[in-house]
């Protein structure tokens, strides 16, 4: 994202880019899509009426969750297999979950696991990132767009605030050099998400690009006019298409944003009470999930948290079991109790508020970890079989979808793979997963590849 209130280059959400560069590949370039596109995708009834009020919070458990550790309990199979934690009773009869997550149990009336999750791709972490987040591997040059991006594509903004965000911010490289899928894609930049780029449990937090109208002054603002009258000056030509209409309506949003008082407001964390801050945890995760609530509350459509923002150099998910990478231990003492917290509050935040009914939250990964414990106590990249969870949203919860087989390595029942779980996101949403979006060349492109169902087990 680029502010337009500033002299020379600015950095806001994104890579520094200058204006010169902005003037010749950024907002006011070609943006992937045409105004009679984006009315046809309404026309075609991609978005079923009466759900303006849907959104999806997606958490994206960066490094690939242990399913054997967390939510996938083999109490009897070997030991090496096993692994060194405990079953646990939930208050869900259909629920056994680890002894680390015991926020979790006390709310596993609220969600459902998918113990059957597999896919295809390479077991590095980015491949894994781009299937789970966008319902494809990315082949042939396209770059098939998030599911976030999809919503904001054919749904839009229903505030100043954007349709689509990505908290804390953007994920870093995995190890593999491909896209990480978090990203519009072919639909084109306007639909990238809004990337906070900025810590919210961090005492000093606050948005760069959302300054007040006070604090930006009267100078720049005029700057951003005069800037504004080159524009338009410059490209007449292409103003008189109706993809420069859209491009107009894209670039005021955008000063809409940086403006607006009810985003500064949506973004204002001090206006919590700090015993929800505690609650959430007062760390990266627990803050960004607490924001979400927040932005859930003032429009935003769709949310990712990264729960991490690299597999290198942080305690995460990713447990090889030695340096540089996280152990077990990690695991326990790190990882799952903040991620216990945060996940916790946020479901009954969400649920005391009268939000879940209307939000799904879905908890992903790019992969699981393998069945036998590696000789350095950890496990290994698996994405052969691990476990997802959804709440909220129309979701039944306290409920087990799918099964593995007994040491947790492969689906033994119901196998799910990448395209269902998108398809079951943009059914909670009310998007019509078997419609279409114009594709690279305007050529049609179906939401999620033919065969990809909904979870439909999941809504009762």
């Amino acid at each position: 994202m680029f502010d337009f209130l500033t002299e020379g280059q600015a950095p806001i959400c994104g890579p520094q880019k200058s204006r010169r560069e902005f003037l010749q590949i950024g907002a006011l370039g070609a943006i992937g899509l045409s105004l009679p596109q984006y009315l046809a995708a309404k026309q075609a009834g991609a978005v079923k009426p009466g759900n303006d009020e849907k959104a999806c919070i997606m958490i994206f458990n960066l490094g690939g969750p242990s399913q054997l550790d967390l939510w996938d309990m083999k109490p009897d199979a070997p030991s090496e297999i096993r692994g060194p934690f405990k079953a646990i009773r939930t208050v869900s009869p259909e629920i056994d979950i680890s002894e680390i997550l015991p926020y979790h149990a006390s709310i596993a009336d609220k969600f459902a696991l998918v113990r059957s999750c597999h896919h295809n791709g390479a077991a590095v972490h980015d491949a894994g990132w781009q299937m789970m987040q966008t319902g494809r591997r990315f082949t042939g040059g396209i770059q098939t767009p998030h599911a976030g991006s999809v919503v904001s594509y054919l749904m839009g903004r229903k505030t100043d605030l954007p349709p689509f965000v990505v908290l804390p911010e953007l994920m870093g490289r995995g190890g593999g050099n491909l896209p990480n899928g978090q990203a519009g894609g072919f639909l084109g930049k306007a639909h990238d998400p809004f990337a906070l780029m900025a810590d919210p449990s961090k005492p000093d937090f606050k948005v760069p690009d959302l300054l007040p109208p006070d604090l930006i002054g009267a100078a720049r603002l005029n700057r951003r006019q005069r800037m504004r009258e080159i524009v338009d000056n410059t490209v007449k030509a292409f103003e008189a298409s109706e993809d420069a209409r859209l491009l107009n309506d894209n670039f005021h949003s955008a000063f809409r944003l940086m403006t607006s008082a009810q985003a500064r407001a949506a973004f204002d964390l001090t206006k919590e009470p700090q015993a929800v801050r505690e609650r959430y945890g007062m760390n990266r995760f627990g803050q960004s999930c607490l924001l979400a609530r927040r932005l859930v509350e003032n429009g935003v459509r769709f949310i990712t948290i990264n729960t991490f923002l690299t597999v290198f150099g942080e305690t995460t998910w990713d447990i090889h079991g030695s340096k540089p990478f996280t152990s077990i231990d990690g695991m326990k003492n790190v990882v799952a109790p903040l991620y216990d917290q945060g996940y916790s509050a946020l479901i009954e935040d969400l649920h005391q508020r009268g939000l879940l009914d209307n939000t799904l939250v879905s908890a992903l990964s790019e992969f699981g970890r393998t069945p036998k414990v590696n000789p350095a106590g950890g496990r290994d990249h698996w994405p052969q079989c691990f476990t997802v969870s959804f709440a909220g949203g129309g979701v039944k919860g306290g409920q087990v979808v799918g099964k593995s087989d007994p040491n947790g390595g492969f689906p033994a029942e119901r196998p799910v793979e990448p395209g269902d779980i998108v398809a079951t996101i943009f059914h909670s949403l009310g998007l019509d997963h078997t419609s279409h979006l114009p594709g690279p060349s305007g050529r049609p492109f179906a939401l999620v590849d033919f065969g990809k169902e909904p979870i439909h087990e999941l809504f009762g």
